[in-house]
């Protein structure tokens, strides 16, 4: 029998749990962009790179009079493809390559978003990060069967208005969980 597996997960945040140690999962919250039988694929809204928003623009040959966003941090969305940018944004508008999670969120490949950003015509709630993480088919089930993962709805406010450093434990407080009080160590009873 074939089981279809839906898109339940999409959409949602993936909260690290204290076992999952390795650099960037680590205290990490994750955005799943998608979720279905072929796997999973997720950005990062918490992990801090080396590199600010100025810094992308100018290597694309891109001027941002805008210094708040010049100097706005990008992320490291996960460890696959750290050479290529995505920004995570709320409203949907009409990007040559953009791919909408839900009636909430969008995620955006193409250089015409940076190029409005750069120009003050970009989606007013957006991030910028390098690379994603992804989950082969079966695997993230596996990882949280094994209470790698809490998940919770997204929430914009985590994603835009929260301090980076604070995400982790504001994204676990969705689901009433206090990191603090989590063991390093997953069982099942």
């Amino acid at each position: 029998m074939n089981t279809v597996v839906p898109n339940i997960l999409t959409g949602h945040f993936l909260i690290a749990m204290p076992s999952l140690a390795d650099p960037p999962f680590s205290r990490g919250v994750a955005l799943l962009c998608q979720h279905d039988e072929d796997g999973a694929v997720g950005l990062l809204v918490n992990q801090l790179s080396e590199y600010r928003f100025g810094d992308v623009l100018a290597q694309m040959k891109l001027e941002c009079l805008d210094s708040d966003l010049a100097d706005a941090p990008v992320l490291i969305g996960g460890p696959v493809q750290q050479e290529r940018g995505f920004v995570l944004h709320r409203e949907h508008g009409y990007w040559e390559s953009s791919y909408r999670i839900n009636a909430e969120w969008s995620v955006t490949t193409s250089r015409d978003i940076l190029v409005a950003m750069a120009a003050g015509e970009g989606p007013s709630q957006a991030v910028m990060a390098l690379g994603y993480a992804g989950w082969d088919a079966g695997q993230l089930e596996q990882e949280l069967m094994a209470n790698a993962w809490l998940t919770a709805e997204a929430s914009g406010s985590i994603v835009f208005d929260t301090p980076l450093e604070d995400r982790w434990s504001a994204a676990a407080g969705l689901v009433g969980v206090d990191p603090r009080q989590l063991s390093s160590y997953a069982g099942h009873a």
